[in-house]
């Protein structure tokens, strides 16, 4: 019988020109597989064949875990300091084995073990074509429509297939098999039964990579395209910086006549594009994104990484564009949330903030509404500032004298200790399983704490727009929170 396994790698690696190892490497998982039927659970077998004999030994095996992990497959695994009672010097990730009877090869029956050996033989050509392909280094794909399976397009490079699916089309793109096309290489995914290569032709990635074949001075590093953000089909915005001050980065991505910028356009079926200038100065960066608008002013808030952008009349309606398309696309490029108002809202909103911060001073530091008001035209924003900032800054006010400037700092200090202790007893209120969840501050929490929430369960059970309102935080981070707080629902 292993003579005879022998001449069968023989014959199926000559046939399918493969190398008897990959055969070989069959054959064991086609017994592998055939022994784990014998047990209950999902164990580890590996049988090893000798490449000159044929005989082979069947082995159960168990991975070791580090002791905290805890055993998430108890039939396949082994904590660390129960496998160092067997063998001392064994560590995290090794294997524990122990000799089981091997299963013969009559007993898997020929016709399965042809078949789990053949399919193991097109996993093998299919992974040599792909890695063949990625060696390459192409970032588009290029290939023809072969099929259409459930809306989405299989198309075929060579012999290398790549999924395009309906949502990373083109709105309104109407192709058919046959058709010519090109997309971007989102990822690779290789456990995927059918083609392993993601396109799509509506990702920003794809509009840089045309950029990139159009304009010879970005793959030469005299441009770069530093972000882009893209409504796919209808409008897009790009932004460039030259590494080289002789070249005009708008200028040369727009080409002449037009002529790089409208290739690009017309293999995005009609959508326009917007090239701006990138800025190190996040303020001059956004009034370029904004563009055709004429920005009035713009006050940056750090701490909320929002900019109010201020725009007359006329301008109200080009900043905001058709369905917020051009505000939102500016957004999105530059990384910042933008808010758009009139110079009439952007008055009305400081003087809601600053009477906000006149309030707080007037009832944290027992002032009157004169002492308040010099603070907030000294530019002092918070109880912090008052508190901390170097002495000699408030002994500069010529309203204020030393005593009353210390006077000032230890009322300050002595409301935010009161409002820290009392932060901390909140944050003793919720639950250790909320506590220890990642991404949580004490401040987050002490919020959480004040609107309920009290377990991580609370904080699972909360919609977005909830946990938002509660803590000020913006929608990814809060949706991020909430998935990780249902994480343990899902938990085999």
């Amino acid at each position: 019988m292993n003579r005879e396994l022998l001449m069968l790698v023989d014959a199926i690696s000559r046939e399918k020109s493969v190398d008897r190892e990959v055969v070989f490497g069959a054959v064991e998982a086609a017994l592998a597989s055939a022994t784990k039927k014998l047990y209950d659970g999902e164990v580890d077998i590996r049988v090893s064949i000798d490449r000159e004999t044929g005989d082979y030994e069947t082995f159960r095996r168990w991975h070791v875990v580090p002791d905290e992990a805890g055993l998430q497959q108890p039939d396949s695994e082994i904590l660390l300091f129960e496998a160092r009672e067997q063998i001392p010097d064994i560590e995290v990730d090794d294997y524990i084995e122990e000799p089981v009877e091997s299963v013969p090869i009559g007993r898997i029956g020929a016709q399965a073990a042809k078949q789990v050996i053949l399919q193991k033989i097109r996993d093998a050509e299919r992974e040599q074509l792909l890695n063949d392909f990625l060696a390459r280094g192409d970032k588009i794909f290029v290939g023809t429509v072969k099929r259409i399976d459930k809306g989405d397009l299989i198309v075929e490079s060579g012999r290398v297939e790549g999924r395009l699916k309906r949502s990373e089309m083109i709105p309104k793109e109407n192709l058919r098999t046959g058709d010519r096309v090109r997309a971007v290489i989102l990822e690779v995914d290789r456990t995927a039964r059918g083609p392993q290569i993601m396109l799509s032709r509506s990702a920003p990635a794809f509009m840089v990579e045309l950029f990139r074949q159009e304009v010879p001075e970005i793959e030469q590093g005299l441009l770069e395209i530093k972000s882009c953000a893209r409504d796919p089909g209808s409008r897009a915005k790009i932004a460039v910086v030259s590494h080289d001050k002789r070249v005009d980065p708008i200028g040369t991505c727009v080409g002449v006549r037009g002529s790089r910028v409208n290739a690009v356009t017309n293999e995005l079926a009609g959508e326009r594009v917007d090239i701006v200038l990138w800025s190190e100065d996040p303020a001059q960066f956004v009034i370029g994104a904004l563009a055709p608008a004429n920005v009035q002013s713009i006050v940056v808030d750090e701490e909320h990484h929002s900019m109010d952008v201020v725009v007359d009349e006329e301008n109200l309606a080009i900043a905001i564009g058709r369905g917020g398309q051009n505000v939102r696309l500016a957004s999105e490029l530059t990384g910042w949330r933008i808010n758009i108002m009139t110079a009439e809202e952007s008055q009305a909103k400081q003087a809601e903030e600053t009477q906000a911060i006149r309030t707080l001073f007037m009832e944290k530091l027992d002032v009157d509404e004169e002492v308040a008001n010099i603070l907030i035209e000294e530019g002092f924003t918070s109880l912090e500032e008052v508190a901390y900032v170097p002495i000699q800054e408030m002994l500069e006010i010529e309203a204020f004298d030393e005593d009353t400037v210390n006077e000032l700092r230890n009322r300050a200090k002595d409301v935010l200790l009161t409002m820290e202790i009392a932060k901390e007893e909140k944050v003793e209120e919720v639950s250790q399983d909320l506590r220890d969840l990642e991404g949580l501050d004490a401040e987050t929490i002490a919020k959480l704490a004040d609107g309920g929430i009290h377990t991580r369960d609370d904080l699972a059970d909360l919609a977005v727009d909830e946990l938002t309102e509660l803590t000020g935080m913006d929608e990814a981070r809060a949706k991020a929170l909430i998935m990780k707080a249902r994480e343990h629902w899902f938990a085999v």
